[in-house]
């Protein structure tokens, strides 16, 4: 199990605890809409939540859906290779249809390209199970 570490401040563990559930709530979004990544917001609640709730991080991290993405982050610090291939596969059809409906404005059009490619690229470079470097074994 995955040891939460509590703020000692009540005020820090308040603000730990919206920030939390804030991107919880961009993770499920995004669980639905392509625009949105999941694994970041999950992985970024996980961690907010174990700074303000020891119960919400056990139930996050025991979720049946987002608990092993939250272990296998935690302890490899990989994602698995079916949600890299989802995010990469939705981000392209959501920048490219993006990119299509603006297509009388260029100028947008080039900001979503660079945005879609920067993503990617950072997304692309996020080990996988069968890629993991050795110092992370």
């Amino acid at each position: 199990m995955i040891e939460p570490r509590l703020h000692e401040s009540r005020a820090m563990r308040i603000a730990y605890w919206i920030a939390g559930s804030v991107a919880l709530l961009l993770g499920v979004i995004g669980a639905f809409l392509p625009v949105l990544p999941t694994t970041p917001f999950i992985l970024l609640a996980a961690f907010c939540y174990s700074r303000a709730s020891v119960r919400l991080h056990a139930m996050l991290v025991g979720h049946r859906v987002f608990g092993p993405l939250i272990r296998e982050w935690h302890e490899t610090r990989t994602i698995p290779p079916r949600a890299k291939f989802a995010g990469l596969a939705l981000m392209a059809v959501s920048f490219s249809s993006s990119i299509y409906i603006l297509r009388d404005r260029p100028g947008l059009q080039l900001f979503l390209l660079l945005l879609g490619l920067g993503l990617g690229a950072w997304l692309a470079r996020i080990p996988s199970r069968k890629n993991v470097p050795k110092d992370m074994r």
